[in-house]
């Protein structure tokens, strides 16, 4: 009988992960703390979603920091690439509106909220999608996943990369140099 061991890939910092997760979702929670709620007193409310603003993108800004201090750069080779300028409406119509809209009248609908909201979360985070964030946007990054090119070698070019960027494309066979911020999330700097 011959048994092929299977490699599974596991993404390293999790909890970098979630936390850049959650940084993606920081625009719902300034929405949410405008909007107010009848259930608990607005300094509690405000500074809940207030915390969950500032701590996620706080630390979203510090990995950046620390990649650039531990001078923590890849060599990217690219394959092929995606540009998924879609995903960004994506995730702003299918997160960001259903969960702005709902009423938090009552502890119920609360509770529907944040364990919808939770689910959001979990998707993102275990389906790699921890990239999503206005601020990249704003700035005028794009994201790309990026395909390492065929070498024939079965131990590389398995796992695609997501590259943000400002370039507006990439070529086939472009080296590029980034940090790392995950295993499988790299940010070009800018030149």
């Amino acid at each position: 009988m011959n048994m092929r061991p299977v490699t599974v890939h596991r993404e390293g910092l999790k909890a970098a992960r979630l936390l850049m997760v959650l940084s993606s979702i920081s625009p719902l929670f300034i929405l949410w703390a405008i909007r107010g709620n009848s259930l608990l007193p607005d300094p509690w409310f405000v500074g809940c979603c207030a915390l969950m603003v500032v701590v996620p993108n706080a630390f979203l800004w510090l990995r950046i920091a620390t990649a650039k201090k531990e001078n923590d750069k890849r060599e990217l080779i690219v394959g092929t690439s995606d540009d998924h300028r879609d995903h960004i409406l994506v995730y702003l119509f299918a997160m960001l509106l259903p969960f702005y809209s709902e009423d938090l009248g009552n502890w119920r609908d609360l509770g529907a909220t944040v364990a919808a909201l939770a689910f959001v979360v979990f998707l993102f985070w275990h389906l790699n999608l921890h990239y999503m964030n206005l601020v990249f946007a704003a700035r005028g990054y794009r994201v790309f996943t990026v395909y390492p090119p065929d070498d024939g070698n079965p131990l590389t070019g398995r796992v695609p990369l997501v590259l943000i960027t400002r370039r507006v494309s990439l070529a086939s066979g472009e080296k590029l140099i980034a940090y790392r911020l995950s295993d499988t999330v790299y940010l070009e700097p800018e030149t």
